[in-house]
């Protein structure tokens, strides 16, 4: 057994996978989580009254190119086929999303074949704008002005709180249309969804001999002394007491409502226009097209500005917290036996299978590190 006292802070995927991956290599862990569950925010369960499986903190939906996340993930889990295809309801018409050759078609009432539609958007886009700077720009250069202000314009301001032209290009960083039917929203070569959801998969990686998890525990500064080092994937301005102030956050709102029968016919539906203060509507049955299920659950999603008392879902990242979070990093990478995880402990939006990845990497650093004793980084991964 490895002498070393190991904490790990949050049972979310980034906590349980370090946990485990050290657990393997012999050493004692505590992992310990605030809520009352494990798997943070990709915990799932049963609605008692429909049957479905719900994704209690919004849908999440699996996919990678990356073979070992895959394999990972197949050890702990029964991935079920499932390919996401969101549709978008825009000027009381509802279409196909991403944007591809059937939407564009429907949209501008034209029987385009791909190579027609590639010159007839390339004559809708803004080709003034050489060097776009803003998601608006790019997404005018990209698009044009109508299939922006239908599907991005007022969506982006419900999901963000800001203008897009208030937002860095960045955010839009693919060109957010397709030229044939393909309605696959992601284009990752591994897809699916778990058959018993993802709680299950959490909890088969936190069950080792060597991991002890409590729940409702919160983190004690008082408490890092007595371990030798502490995986934490918390908010990293909370770790540091939000002495700089509080990196800004999106949270969510769900509003959850019981249908007998089939609301939506889809597992999203994005709501693209001003009068809906909902940015979409989400039919979990739809995401366990392997169930059978008489009645129906759906939630209706409001993003708004993050408060103390709520669940910090996107990180912004604007200016402004770029500029507090530099101060936050500085701190951090003076620590000596922290290391900071996740998408809350290093303030960036992470994918699950980059979070999967990215915790896996953690592991193998931190035994390089002891087997060479070598110093453990703060950050095994770019957060600036």
């Amino acid at each position: 057994m490895n002498s070393k006292n190991i904490l790990v802070v949050g049972a979310g995927f980034s906590g349980a996978i370090i946990a485990r991956q050290l657990a393997e290599s012999g050493y004692k862990i505590r992992v310990i989580d605030s809520r009352n569950h494990i798997a943070g925010n990709c915990y799932s369960e049963r609605d008692e009254r429909s049957g479905v499986m719900v994704h209690t903190y919004g849908p999440h939906i699996f996919h990678t190119d990356n073979e070992e996340v895959w394999e990972y993930l197949n050890q702990h889990a029964e991935m079920m086929p499932y390919v996401n295809r969101v549709k978008a309801t825009t000027k009381e018409r509802v279409y196909s999303l991403p944007i591809n050759l059937h939407t564009i078609n429907q949209f501008f009432n034209k029987t385009l074949s791909p190579d027609e539609a590639k010159k007839f958007i390339l004559e809708k886009g803004q080709a003034d704008i050489v060097n776009p700077e803003t998601f608006e720009e790019q997404a005018l250069k990209f698009v044009g002005k109508e299939l922006y202000e239908a599907f991005f314009k007022t969506y982006t301001i419900k999901q963000w709180g800001l203008n897009p032209s208030e937002l860095p290009a960045s955010i839009l960083k693919r060109l957010p249309i397709r030229f044939n039917y393909d309605d696959n929203y992601f284009n990752h070569k591994y897809q699916g969804m778990p058959k018993d959801g993802y709680t299950p998969i959490v909890e088969s990686i936190l069950n080792h001999i060597n991991i002890e998890t409590s729940l409702n525990v919160g983190f004690d500064k008082n408490e890092i002394e007595a371990y030798d080092h502490i995986f934490y994937s918390g908010p990293l301005d909370a770790f540091y007491e939000h002495q700089f102030g509080r990196l800004g956050y999106r949270t969510l709102d769900f509003e959850k409502f019981h249908y007998s029968g089939d609301y939506q016919g889809c597992a999203v539906m994005n709501y693209c226009d001003e009068k809906e203060e909902y940015t979409r509507i989400t039919e979990h049955k739809y995401f366990a097209p392997w169930e059978k299920h008489t009645e129906s659950v759906c939630y209706k999603e409001f993003s708004r500005s993050c408060t103390e008392k709520d669940i910090p879902y996107y990180p912004i990242r604007q200016v402004g917290e770029m500029e507090m979070l530099y101060k936050y990093l500085e701190l951090a990478e003076k620590e000596n036996k922290i290391t900071f995880v996740g998408r809350l402990g290093t303030y960036r939006y992470l994918d699950m299978d980059v979070t999967i990845s990215e915790a896996l990497k953690t592991s193998r650093v931190f035994l390089e590190c002891c087997e060479t004793k070598n110093k453990m980084p703060a950050f095994t991964v770019s957060v600036r």
